[in-house]
């Protein structure tokens, strides 16, 4: 250690946009120590001054104070701000990871792996050829520089390398052979998790040279259908929701993440999942007869599912449509008619392709509902019978939001008449080179008013 600490100073701090992310603001003449310490750690250049951790794993206050520990061993001085610290001291565990088998440090080798494989894509050392959707995450095949070509499975904090090849044909065409008809050219879209952090790094990264740049067009909104249109904003949805209705309670759980809505007859619920993003479980929805019998119905949505969707099930669960009568398991041809009535008013396109019936939108965005015959004849089976999405497919939606059997003809009613009628808002952000952009952040949509046959349901 050098008798006389570095002409440096580190100051750590919470991004001030970007919940998780870690800013580092570098003081002093000789800054060469502290960078690289940074740079070791995950830290980027944002700037002459400043450095910036953005991780897709949301733990950069855990990889942030192991950065101030090393800077502190070189004899530079780091402040750490009283929010970061807090995030710091605080012990916390992934709530719904899916290696249940797997210690805190462990999940913390898979997240690493995830972000190296997140960066490389990034720095273009991962070229990624095809993906897919294999019915529950993406998977992919891609090439490094130089080296041999992988397919990866899952998303974000949870992707992994799940195969090895020696060439580039090799693991295409297996990947062809595994996922056939599913399969799509290039990268997978970014999640909202990896556009967040590409935005905070822009964000922080473009604040010196902004000033310099020339004006750029702003980001405009466009109504769209309501299945093509952004999420909106799920925490006010769950707050209006519960101002408004007077039956229902909201409950803490003993997981800092998870909301519990109840009726006050304890046989309606709705848990809300506050970290959820993406393609992941923001809502999951049931009814019991009684507080103590087993369930009538339950679904679920993805916390990508435009809130004008999710507020209409709500809207429905408020009435005593939530209790009505399901589909038995043979499915009567009344019941689903009388359900999807809406569609067929609007003139969705109606197609059957053995055990599923499916309506898609005739306009040129994409979106649907689709009945499995087969789920329904096994009520209390895991797969679900009515499917709503909006995107590219129902194997590859966007969003989906997924009911049970046993769901009530005029609940699926109403979700059917909010995908035929309602409108939302998608946030545009015009390229450089002159197309524009469609974004995931917008605000909430808006629903449209329903027509007096569905009764009990108010704006």
């Amino acid at each position: 250690m050098p008798g006389t600490a570095p002409d440096a100073h580190v100051r750590l701090a919470l991004h001030p946009l970007h919940p998780s992310a870690v800013v580092a603001t570098l003081t002093g003449s000789k800054l060469h120590t502290a960078r690289a310490t940074l740079t070791s750690e995950g830290f980027r250049p944002a700037g002459d001054d400043t450095m910036l951790l953005v991780r897709i794993d949301h733990e950069e206050p855990y990889y942030a104070n192991i950065a101030a520990d090393l800077l502190r061993d070189a004899g530079i001085p780091v402040d750490i701000t009283d929010q970061l610290q807090e995030e710091i001291a605080t012990e916390w565990t992934w709530a719904h990871h899916p290696m249940t088998w797997l210690d805190r440090d462990e999940i913390r080798l898979v997240s690493a792996e995830a972000q190296k494989i997140h960066d490389d894509i990034a720095a273009g050392y991962l070229t990624i050829h095809q993906h897919a959707h294999d019915g529950h995450t993406t998977v992919a095949v891609g090439t490094y520089q130089h080296a041999n070509s992988v397919h990866l499975h899952g998303q974000d904090h949870l992707r992994v390398v799940s195969g090895t090849y020696d060439t580039p044909k090799g693991a295409i065409a297996d990947f062809e052979r595994l996922y056939g008809d599913a399969i799509r050219t290039g990268p997978a879209p970014a999640t909202e998790t990896e556009q967040q952090a590409a935005q905070a790094l822009a964000a922080l990264s473009a604040g010196p040279a902004a000033r310099n740049a020339p004006v750029e067009p702003q980001a405009t909104t466009e109504r769209v259908p309501v299945y093509a249109a952004d999420p909106g904003d799920h925490e006010a949805l769950l707050d209006k929701f519960l101002e408004e209705q007077d039956e229902w309670e909201k409950y803490r759980t003993w997981e800092d993440s998870t909301a519990v809505a109840n009726h006050e007859s304890l046989t309606l619920r709705a848990v809300f999942d506050h970290d959820a993003e993406g393609r992941g479980t923001k809502w999951t929805f049931a009814a019991y007869e009684t507080p103590v019998s087993d369930r009538l119905w339950h679904g679920t949505a993805t916390a990508s599912t435009p809130t004008a969707i999710v507020s209409a099930l709500l809207d429905a669960m408020a009435t005593e449509n939530a209790w009505g009568s399901g589909l038995s398991p043979t499915a009567p041809e009344a019941a689903i008619t009388e359900a999807t009535s809406p569609l067929a008013d609007a003139d969705w396109k109606h197609t059957v392709d053995g055990r599923y019936i499916t309506w898609k939108t005739p306009g040129p965005q994409e979106g649907g509902v689709q009945f499995d015959t087969f789920a329904a004849q096994k009520a209390d089976g895991p797969l679900p019978s009515w499917t709503i999405w909006g995107g590219h497919a129902v194997h590859q939606p966007a969003w989906a939001l997924q009911l049970s059997a046993k769901a009530p003809a005029v609940l699926v009613q109403y979700l059917a008449f909010e995908m035929a009628e309602g409108q939302g808002t998608r946030l545009v952000r015009p390229a450089a080179d002159g197309p524009a952009l469609r974004t995931a952040q917008a605000p909430p949509t808006v629903a449209a008013s329903p027509p007096a046959a569905l009764p009990g349901r108010s704006r």
